[in-house]
């Protein structure tokens, strides 16, 4: 138990771990190891909802709710606003109420995911406030937004890193930190996807039973440049049936929306438009889409993890994944044109599905992640003191 007066947890009492999420993609991720923790006999639960999940309509935080007790939520982002300098503002924002958070809940492990600001604000309020930060997915190659440097700079807030892959691990380890505090746990994107159903017959043909599934998200350009550059990839695919997802709330959002309603108007039956998709139904179509030989197109990470993990080919447009490792099929296009979207396209379709391989795990990433955080010591002076390794 902890005495909220110190924080300081009684001798064989579960370890508190504060599992920070803010977004619906990096939820899906962190299921597996939310659940893990929540199993394991010496560890207990706190699930923080921060972020894109408390803007309205705010539908992911109920999926939160429906799964896990939320301890405590953190308001950042502001409904309508969206733009770089937003982000500085949200961040300030999730600083200093991830600080009243974990002074309250007294936390013995702050647990984060990825490199969002969200993950950024709870690693820095807990790192500053002397908590042990873990830190899921470190090392990792993306460009992003600004996601190549926040993610980085989390690696240097945490005391503890799990690593999707050993490329990743090494990474981390060239970076200072000290090796035997970095793992190689796999991707938790793995964990579960075997027992996910495909989705069924009726569900598909009420999405237009998709040929290619879209899922553009903007890299920080104007709302005009990404409403160009989400045009053009539409326009690659040609008269296929499309389901279009919604993208996520970073800068540029506006024009990728303005396009995938362009379109939706023009092509008729032809487009349909998602806003959000639970997890599980997410990759009950992604399992669909590759028995019956479509795509998945945009420049998400589902495209370099899962749907490698699935063996359904992705094309992956721009550098806003460059540098990532990927799965065997996923087509790589950076350059925005028709041209050579077109060709990456038509090479997806044909590409050998049962070929394609991946480097991320086997699907236990939850329980070694959990399971480490049991035997680390957070309070240990050698796990708290950050110093370079070289």
């Amino acid at each position: 138990m902890i005495r909220p007066e110190s924080g300081v947890r009684e001798p064989g009492g579960p370890a508190r771990v504060a599992v920070v999420t803010g977004t619906r993609a990096e939820f899906g991720l962190l299921r597996p190891v939310m659940h893990a923790i929540r199993r394991h006999p010496r560890l207990e639960l706190l699930v923080i909802a921060s972020g894109a999940h408390l803007v309205m309509p705010a539908e992911t935080f109920r999926e939160i709710k429906r799964e896990f007790d939320v301890a405590d939520s953190v308001p950042m982002q502001i409904a309508g606003k969206v733009g770089r300098f937003e982000d500085v503002q949200s961040l300030g924002r999730g600083i200093a109420r991830f600080g009243r958070s974990f002074d309250g809940l007294r936390p013995d492990w702050v647990l984060v995911l990825g490199d969002r600001i969200e993950a950024f604000a709870a690693a820095s309020a807990g790192s500053i406030g002397g908590i042990a930060v873990a830190h899921v997915h470190g090392g990792d190659r993306a460009e992003g937004v600004s996601d190549e440097s926040m993610r980085h700079a989390i690696t240097k807030f945490s005391h503890l890193h799990c690593a999707a892959t050993k490329q990743s691990a090494e990474r981390i380890v060239r970076m200072g930190e000290r090796p035997e505090h970095v793992h190689v746990v796999g991707s938790p994107a793995v964990d579960g996807l075997r027992e996910v159903p495909e989705m069924a017959d009726a569900t598909f043909a009420a999405i237009g039973s998709p040929e290619v599934v879209f899922l553009m998200h903007p890299i920080g350009r104007s709302d005009e440049a990404e409403e160009h550059a989400t045009a053009m990839a539409l326009d690659a695919v040609g008269d296929r049936r499309v389901l279009a997802m919604h993208p996520n709330l970073d800068p540029g959002r506006t024009g990728v929306l303005r396009a995938i309603e362009a379109r939706e108007r023009s092509a008729g039956g032809a487009m349909q438009v998602v806003k959000h998709m639970p997890r599980d139904e997410w990759v009950g179509l992604l399992k669909r889409l590759a028995r019956e030989g479509g795509v998945l197109v945009g420049n998400s990470s589902a495209g370099m993890i899962e749907a490698s993990v699935l063996g359904l080919p992705a094309v992956n447009i721009g550098r806003r994944q460059a540098g990532r490792e990927g799965g065997s099929g996923v087509i790589a296009c950076e350059a925005e044109s028709l041209e050579a979207l077109s060709t990456a396209i038509a090479q997806a379709f044909s590409a050998d599905r049962r070929a394609i391989t991946h480097p991320f795990g086997d699907g236990r990433a939850g329980e070694r992640i959990a399971e480490i955080l049991a035997k680390s010591a957070a309070h240990d002076p050698r796990m708290l003191r950050k110093r370079s390794a070289y």
